[in-house]
């Protein structure tokens, strides 16, 4: 399966298991197993989106919000239980609102999970670990 260095952005051809003990970056170096969530912008977007095999869940989200602010932690820590399963990134909609109106945000924090460069699931309103961890597992 394909998937995106969370270090240098290059795409990695990884075996597909049940769990990995070590998976590290061909080019960087660095370990695939990270897990904190991902600044995602303009130029980096499409390329993450369309070349990761795993699904791809997209925080859009700005510093002033509030319900984004208490939602960071849970999104973190549910990023956590999924190395090389999901991969969790974030959008700062008020640096990147180019892409903010390409997915008609309306609302804060809003979710949209990919797979194989398609959107399947959109929500709004910020979710707590385990509501974060249930929606992933529906699409691993």
């Amino acid at each position: 399966m394909r998937v995106v260095c969370p270090h240098c952005l290059s795409v990695n051809n990884v075996p597909q298991k049940e769990s990995y003990t070590k998976a590290n970056c061909g080019k960087c170096k660095n370990s695939l197993l990270d897990t904190k969530p991902l600044e995602l912008t303009t130029a980096n977007f499409d390329e993450v989106i369309v070349n990761s095999d795993i699904p791809v869940l997209v925080d859009f989200w700005a510093p002033w919000c509030g319900p984004c602010q208490m939602m960071a932690p849970n999104f973190t820590a549910s990023a956590a239980s999924f190395p090389l399963k999901a991969l969790y990134t974030k959008v700062n909609t008020e640096n990147e609102q180019q892409l903010g109106a390409r997915f008609g945000i309306r609302s804060i924090p809003t979710l949209i999970l990919f797979k194989g460069g398609k959107e399947l699931h959109r929500s709004s309103g910020a979710l707590s670990k385990e509501q974060l961890d249930s929606l992933t597992k529906n699409f691993i």
